[in-house]
Parts: structure tokens; sequence; C-alpha cells
């Protein structure tokens, strides 16, 4: 690419993202109502038959079914009267075909409401699933990218049983075409849930790694939303929030799972981190996770809590000043600092925790021939949506790629 076609796109980057954001600021954008706290899930029931919902789909996979996690919903729900299905075939990053099975079972037993139950995988094909409900001639495909949707979804409950994808307050759902192997995203305000149910008890028995993994992806929303070009005066506060949770958090829950207290805040933490991004959005660690995930099946937010450091080092001082206001705030500099000091104290405390929590440094299983394509694919998704602070050339896209190559 020439340096005039290069300024030329930034120049058209730049005005996309300043439309969008005026744009944004007119939409009806809502937050779910949500049931919080220890046991909460106990009240969904009756909460959900209280709005008129008979019959819902509820879309999960088949090793939360396994671990009996969803039992007290299910007998919940029979008592209230409420009938269910369950699609509990949802693989790791979700797929087109994963939607139309739950789409036709949702169909065949005239469901009038969906729960999504688990991390973000489920609530993803669940919101597929609404969109498809909500647009019924159009594929999947077809409504990739923003406000493609833009119609009624039927009632979505969220339970997420990770912190960390924040997907029950967000306007995004990421699939996977298996063929392909592309991954992207629908964002559409239609598609963020009408209710949530934060339940700390859902998480206590998380796994370690899936406890950092997604704890991470959580910072990453947070941090990749406060430094970029749109935010408003309510996402700062939420990617403060955020950020000051996982720091204050996540160490905690992953070193003592049965820590109520920490699984609770990094509840909090996933939720302000999503509501944050959903109006401020992501930016090049998304790109590339969303990548990796589509030709390898990475783990989401293994890959973006890798990534997060190389990425913070590349912006260089277009970022000096939200990092130092995030050290600040996380009490990880010293008052003497300098702004690129204290930039450089965050980053350095985002690799600590990833060390201190067993998160690799690079990414094993890359292949040199891929990454071109994943270049561009990356690229793809980021521009022009995602406001970030510094716009990334082909050849620097390809370098983070390399750097990341175990």
């Amino acid at each position: 690419m020439s340096k005039l076609h290069f300024h030329m796109s930034k120049l058209y980057y730049r005005t996309f993202q300043i439309t969008l954001w005026i744009a944004s600021h007119f939409l009806p954008w809502r937050q779910p109502r949500l049931l919080e706290g220890a046991d909460s899930l106990g009240k969904l029931p009756a909460f959900i038959k209280s709005k008129g919902i008979n019959h819902v789909l509820i879309v999960t996979d088949h090793g939360l079914v396994a671990l009996g996690l969803m039992d007290g919903l299910l007998s919940g729900l029979s008592a209230a009267g409420v009938r269910y299905i369950i699609y509990d075939k949802t693989v790791p990053n979700p797929t087109i075909d994963n939607i139309e099975e739950a789409l036709t079972m949702y169909r065949a037993n005239q469901c009038d409401g969906i729960i999504a139950f688990g991390g973000g995988s489920p609530m993803d094909c669940a919101k597929g699933v609404a969109a498809r409900i909500a647009r019924p001639k159009k594929s999947i495909r077809q409504m990739k990218g923003l406000l493609k949707v833009l119609g009624k979804i039927p009632p979505l409950t969220a339970i997420p049983t990770t912190a960390g994808t924040g997907s029950e307050t967000t306007l995004a759902a990421v699939v996977t075409n298996s063929q392909t192997h592309e991954k992207y995203a629908l964002n559409d305000i239609s598609l963020i849930p009408h209710y949530a149910v934060l339940d700390p008890l859902l998480t206590v028995k998380l796994p370690p790694h899936i406890t950092s993994t997604t704890g991470m992806d959580a910072l990453t929303h947070a941090v990749e939303a406060y430094i970029g070009r749109s935010n408003t005066a309510k996402t700062r506060h939420y990617s403060q929030e955020a950020v000051k949770l996982v720091f204050e958090n996540l160490y905690i829950a992953y070193t003592d799972g049965a820590n109520l207290d920490a699984r609770t805040k990094m509840q909090k933490a996933a939720f302000l981190a999503g509501a944050a991004f959903t109006r401020a959005y992501v930016g090049y660690a998304h790109a590339i996770a969303h990548t990796l995930g589509g030709f390898y099946g990475v783990p989401h937010g293994l890959a973006n809590a890798v990534l997060l450091p190389y990425i913070l080092d590349y912006f260089g001082a277009s970022v000096h000043k939200p990092l130092a206001e995030l050290a600040d705030l996380a009490g990880i500099s010293a008052p003497g600092d300098s702004l690129a000091q204290k930039a450089e104290c965050f980053i350095a405390a985002v690799r600590d925790m990833n060390r201190k929590m067993d998160i690799p440094e690079k990414i094993k299983g890359i292949k040199e021939q891929d990454i071109p394509v994943m270049a561009e694919r990356a690229l793809s998704e980021a521009h022009p949506l995602y406001p970030v602070p510094k716009i990334m050339t082909r050849q620097e896209m390809i370098d983070i790629f390399k750097l990341i190559k175990d």
C-alpha cells in the first residue's frame, strides 16, 4: 500500500468512527435487567414466568450439562410451569451450524424465549439464534458487521458461568464459519440480552486456567475500550471500575476459587467491561484473537491475554496518557513517574499477572504460511470499525503475528 493510499484509508476510518460515535448517541441502547448475588439463579424461573414466557430454548454446552450446573434451574423452571428444551452441542467458537441446529429446535418446539447458559460461546450461539428469528430471511453471513439485524428478538436471558466475556450485556455475537475458518461478529443493539443473572456460585468451581484467561479477557475489553477514540463519560467510568476490580480480584479468584467475594467482583468487572466495549468497541487484540480462534480454535480469553501487552507496546506514546491513568487507578505506579513510565508500569503489570497465572507469552501452532491471510482478516475486522489509538499497516499486523508465534 502506498503512503498516499494508507493516508486516505486512515482518513476514511477516522471519519467513519466519528460519524458512528455521533450516531450512537441517538440509538436506543438498553442494559439488561440484572438478577445479582449468590443464589440469584433460583429467582429466575419465577421471574421468567412473570414476563409471560412459557417455553424456552436453553442454549449451553455438553460439559455444563454433565457438571449438573443447570439442575437447579431446570427443576425451578418445571416448578414455575415453564417448559424447556436444551440445545447442548455448542462448541468453543460457535459455528453457523450450531446456530442453525438450535434455531430448528426453537421453531420445532414453538419456544417464546431463549436462555443462554455458559461462557461466551453459548451466549454467542444464543444471540445468533435470536438474530435469525428476528430476520428469518437473512443468513448469519448477511448479518455480519454493524446494525444488520435491526429486528425484535425474543426475550433473551444470559447466565454467564465465567467472568470474562461480558456477553451478557453486549451487542456482539461472534460466530465461526467451519468451512472457511472465518470468525466474525454480528454487532447490533437488538442483540443485547433483556435479562442477565450474575450468580457467583456458578463460577466457584471454574478451573484456574479458565478463571485466569476469562478474567484477562475482561481486562482486555476494559483496556481496549478505554484507550480507543469512541469513549463516553459512562464508558470511561465502566472501564476504570472494571480495571480496578480485575487487578484487585482476579489473582485471588485464580488462587482461591471458593472466594465468593472475589468471584462476585470478577463477575461485576466482566459486566462493566462488556458495557464499556459495547459502546466504545475493542481493538486489534480482539481482531487478532478472533482470527486465531477461527483458524486454530485458540480460546478467546487466552489469545487476548497473550496479545494485550504486545498491542499496548505497539501503540507506544499514543496510549501513554490513558494507560498512566489506569496505572494510577490500579495502584501500580509511583507518584513521581512520567506518563511514559506509568504506562510501562501498566504493561509490565499485565505481563506479570499473565506470568503469575501461567499464561504463556506466545501462542503455539501458528503456521508461517497462514500469517498473511490471518493479517488480512484481522485488519478487515478492525477497519474501519475499531477506533484504535494508532492505525496499523498490513506489515505491522504481520509483525505482531510473528511476535506472538511460538
